[in-house]
């Protein structure tokens, strides 16, 4: 049985006497890949924060491994995760400096950040770009940047918060398919927010759906698509009766 890295019951968060989340029960499993979908103002973006302790909760339960999260252990268990963010947060440097930046907060070793954000230049594809000014870079290469950044940290688990939505159809159909592959390659345990059905098949082993703040559906990708649990549901996936399947070809790649 696969290890329950996230665990969270019972969370609510209010912000000026609005409720924002209502969540009564969430997992996320070692290796798992989550796709995390909603309406505007669904509670996607405040879910993630909270899993990844940017955000108190106004009350309930989070477990860490088994572990439970309080104000003694929150900064040590944040440094064993990543996030990226819709917009590039890049640091006025060059990129060399950016995805090892995080490295150097962290303490590693000088010969380890090398070793580590050379290798994740180059499998990001922006090896040539090392010594540029990040501020200069296209949005497709601002986020390789903060890819690379996180994946150089070795996170046990990696939250991403809409990273392509902002990017071109082309670039970012091509980072889809590279993630796609790292995710595959290195069983990252992460947690995909998204507003772009076409990404859950090609990335996602499950899907939860948030509406309202509430979680409304979770089970895997195949059966969100085939079982959409009502009408919010099945128009987040442009599903209809005569189309309950994953818009996926052959290859698993999205289809245009």
């Amino acid at each position: 049985m696969k290890e329950c890295i996230i665990e969270a019951s019972k969370i609510k968060l209010q912000k000026s006497k609005k409720e924002i989340l209502d969540v009564e029960y969430f997992q996320l499993y070692q290796g798992e890949v989550r796709a995390v979908i909603g309406p505007n103002g669904a509670g996607k973006s405040t879910l993630l924060q909270v899993l990844a302790l940017l955000l108190r909760p106004s009350s309930g339960q989070l477990f860490f491994r088994g572990e439970m999260v309080n104000a003694k252990n929150t900064l040590a268990i944040r440094r064993r995760m990543a996030v990226v963010f819709q917009e590039p947060l890049l640091l006025d440097t060059t990129v060399y400096k950016n995805v090892a930046s995080g490295l150097q907060i962290r303490g590693h070793k000088r010969n380890e950040i090398d070793s580590l954000v050379w290798e994740w230049l180059e499998r990001l594809g922006i090896r040539t770009l090392a010594h540029r000014p990040a501020r200069v870079l296209s949005g497709g290469e601002s986020q390789r940047v903060s890819l690379a950044r996180a994946f150089a940290l070795e996170p046990e688990v990696l939250f991403l918060d809409e990273p392509f939505s902002a990017l071109d159809y082309p670039t970012k159909k091509s980072l889809i398919d590279e993630l796609r592959d790292i995710l595959q390659a290195t069983r990252i345990t992460t947690i995909l927010i998204t507003h772009d059905y076409h990404e859950i098949p090609v990335l996602a082993d499950s899907v939860t759906v948030l509406d309202r703040g509430k979680i409304i559906q979770s089970c895997s990708q195949e059966e969100v698509f085939q079982r959409p649990a009502n009408d919010v549901v099945a128009s987040l996936l442009g599903v209809t009766e005569n189309n309950r399947r994953p818009p996926v070809a052959e290859s698993g790649r999205v289809r245009s």
